[in-house]
């Protein structure tokens, strides 16, 4: 099991429990694959705080994650299994037959010495994880992830661990795709996808056991509203939990927006005519 618990000889280790997966390298990450990551602190471009709860933490390089698969038809060697701080996905260092290298996201199951490709053209043998083809090629009911939502624009759906979707045909011009939430949405058959699911799963179930290990991870202290004066949030005040106040009414934001059961998405939005059901087991209004 990656999530490994620790003896309780201090106060945090009681409660820690982290994600240790077994066979990640411990060399430092590629160079010419990584950038320098600025940092916001939750500000934008005129120094105001947009996203709170944010600063501090240790120093990360960005990995350059090729999220296009380009490269076709040219077999690719899996060299290592890297841990990225940007997100929550393990990364793969692979190296294609004519020399160059490119970090991917790491799929279940793939380990170091694998070979995978990414290709316009599949026979059955190829619908291997970490293979990349146009949802055209791949059998109905396969588990992929990494999946494009405009066909070269790269990779924006199903890219966080334990993720993956499932394709539930392709007909009509149109490849139906059910969600991790149940949605099932229509995309265009020749964007592509990556076999399998992505790997790192139990990234959800650890427990960092001390606040000083979210700080690290550049997590600032979050308060609840209902913890504060009437002055300083809409949820605030109250005589500990009373009508009035501390809680029992409408969870809002800081300046009044609904927190709870508030539809945020614009209705207006292009891809929303590419949903064939929401997760909520309700259809769109334009469809019947």
């Amino acid at each position: 099991m990656p999530i490994h618990s620790f003896r309780p000889l201090t106060p945090s280790g009681r409660f820690t429990s982290l994600n240790m997966e077994a066979g990640l390298s411990k060399e430092r990450p590629l160079r010419a694959l990584t950038e320098h990551k600025h940092k916001s602190g939750g500000r934008n471009v005129y120094g105001r705080v947009t996203s709170r709860h944010r600063g501090g933490g240790h120093k990360q390089l960005y990995r350059i994650i090729d999220f296009h698969r380009a490269v076709l038809d040219l077999p690719a060697k899996v060299q290592a299994i890297e841990y990225d701080p940007n997100r929550s996905a393990n990364i793969a260092l692979i190296a294609y037959t004519n020399g160059d290298k490119a970090y991917i996201i790491a799929p279940k199951g793939l380990k170091p010495g694998d070979m995978i490709i990414a290709s316009n053209k599949a026979t059955t043998n190829d619908f291997k994880v970490g293979n990349n083809f146009p949802l055209h090629l791949i059998p109905p009911s396969t588990l992929v992830h990494c999946v494009e939502l405009v066909p070269g624009r790269g990779a924006k759906i199903a890219r966080c661990a334990g993720t993956s979707l499932e394709l539930v045909a392709v007909e009509n011009g149109q490849a139906t795709l059910k969600m991790p939430s149940g949605e099932l949405r229509q995309l265009h058959p020749n964007c592509r996808a990556t076999i399998g699911e992505v790997g790192n799963g139990d990234h959800n179930q650890q427990s960092l056991g001390k606040a000083g290990r979210a700080r690290w991870l550049g997590r600032r202290p979050h308060v609840r509203g209902v913890a504060m004066n009437p002055v300083d949030h809409p949820n605030g005040g109250g005589q500990g939990k009373s009508k009035g106040g501390g809680g029992r009414q409408h969870l809002v934001s800081p300046w009044g927006q609904l927190a709870k059961g508030y539809v945020t998405r614009r209705r207006t939005k292009l891809s929303t005519s590419q949903i064939i059901v929401h997760h909520n087991g309700r259809k769109p209004r334009n469809k019947k």
